[in-house]
């Protein structure tokens, strides 16, 4: 098949292309021209009004609830959200039923993402199902596939067993993922512990939980000199520290999910369990602090943290509702909307630095290599509608509100998938 892109804006951080506008000649899923101006007699032609054209762009953290909660999310319709939000490759949360935990467990989860339109990179489980207990056979799941290690939303609560698994994983140059939070500190917590959480009565998830556990994992990081990325980091003060851990030479990185630097805890006033997230929406000094972070380098990456939910378990008391937004279909309009950045500065926290993070090699663009492409307008303003949520869940606050940034489609394994208008 070819596919024939015609007058895109190029982003890609740091190449001599970069920011200038050229066709693009795509023959069986290899670039074959870059140029002015391209001719191709039956090729799919790609136009649109303020067209950018960008390597992938890679999600560190969504949860696809294959196998044991397809209700909810299947590796089809996740792939489908994903490629519909500009997504050409996912890592997937090991947060299952049973949990991702061996290598079978893995392999069975490659083979069946076969033949979808975008790349799925598995995660393995850290303990042996997620209770915090037990080592899991990490450089088993390592060979077949598992890209890092997580226990997801479960927190390590055990500091030797963290100390183990950063000591484990540093023979493999692994990589383990900590969701920092203290669940001693935040039981039975629902939003963020401020003001708006006594104003509604609602019990508090305090920044602190966040920060000890970040302070915790940094350490143990130092002392065993191994690979820690934090995901979703919330908090201000959480910033600061891995700000400080790198200038010591801690081999630290960082993500953020979209929606924290969207919304805040002010949101939550109506109970729109739809807000209910992990770790909770924090305040506008935090988000301040949060996008000061990227901005100078302190956190690395913007994942979608893409949490399907059915209506069960979101259509009811606060108390009782799932944390979770369903997000990949929105993430890029909610982050660029936000931040404000370049399409570079974007490209290179959604792309160029999730590879750095997994040690991935970087996609080259370049004739004779292969075209895994993101195409998107970054200045497009629209409203989000119930028609844009493709995920199987629906358990998003953003319908009605308007964006900034649209996806145009992604262009992968040779084929172009187009995005929702």
């Amino acid at each position: 098949m070819k596919i024939l892109v015609k007058s895109a804006t190029i982003v890609h951080p740091n190449h001599p292309l970069n920011g200038t506008k050229n066709d693009i000649l795509i023959e069986k899923g290899i670039i074959k021209q870059i140029a002015k101006s391209i001719k191709a007699d039956k090729a799919k032609l790609i136009e649109a009004d303020n067209l950018h054209v960008s390597m992938g762009w890679l999600d560190l953290r969504a949860s696809f609830c294959d196998p044991g909660y397809e209700f909810k999310e299947d590796l089809k319709s996740g792939a489908r959200a994903a490629a519909n939000g500009g997504f050409t490759s996912v890592v997937v949360m090991p947060s299952t039923e049973p949990v991702l935990q061996n290598k079978s467990d893995i392999e069975y989860l490659m083979n069946k993402a076969k033949g979808l339109p975008i790349n799925i990179f598995p995660t393995g489980s850290l303990s042996r199902n997620a209770e915090g207990a037990e080592l899991t056979e990490m450089y088993d799941m390592h060979l077949s596939g598992a890209v890092a290690f997580t226990d997801d939303k479960k927190t390590v609560q055990n500091a030797a067993l963290m100390n183990i698994a950063l000591l484990y994983a540093k023979n493999f140059n692994g990589l383990v993922m900590s969701h920092a939070e203290d669940q001693d500190i935040t039981h039975n917590g629902v939003m963020n512990e401020g003001d708006n959480s006594t104003t509604l009565g609602l019990k508090g998830m305090p920044a602190l939980a966040e920060e000890v556990m970040v302070a915790r994992d940094l350490y143990l990081a130092e002392y065993t000199n191994s690979r820690i990325h934090f995901s979703t980091i919330s908090a201000k003060r959480s910033v600061d520290l891995i700000k400080e851990a790198k200038k010591k030479g801690v081999k630290v990185t960082a993500d953020v999910a979209a929606h924290q630097l969207f919304a805040d805890d002010s949101n939550l006033s109506s109970y729109d369990t739809r807000y209910k997230v992990n770790p909770p929406l924090r305040t506008q000094d935090d988000i301040k602090a949060l996008k000061k972070g990227l901005k100078e380098g302190t956190i690395d990456a913007i994942c979608s943290d893409h949490r399907p939910e059915d209506i069960e378990h979101k259509k009811c008391e606060f108390d009782n509702a799932a944390f979770g937004i369903t997000a990949l279909d929105t993430a890029y309009a909610i982050l660029n909307t936000a931040l404000k950045f370049t399409p570079e500065e974007i490209v290179s926290k959604i792309a160029v630095e999730p590879r750095n993070i997994l040690g991935l090699p970087s996609l080259e663009f370049k004739e004779g290599e292969v075209a895994e492409l993101t195409l998107f307008n970054p200045t497009k303003k629209w409203t989000v509608e119930d028609k844009h949520i493709t995920s199987r869940s629906k358990n998003t606050p953003f319908v009605g509100t308007e964006l900034t940034g649209k996806v145009v489609g992604i262009i992968n394994k040779g084929e172009f998938v187009a995005s929702i208008d």
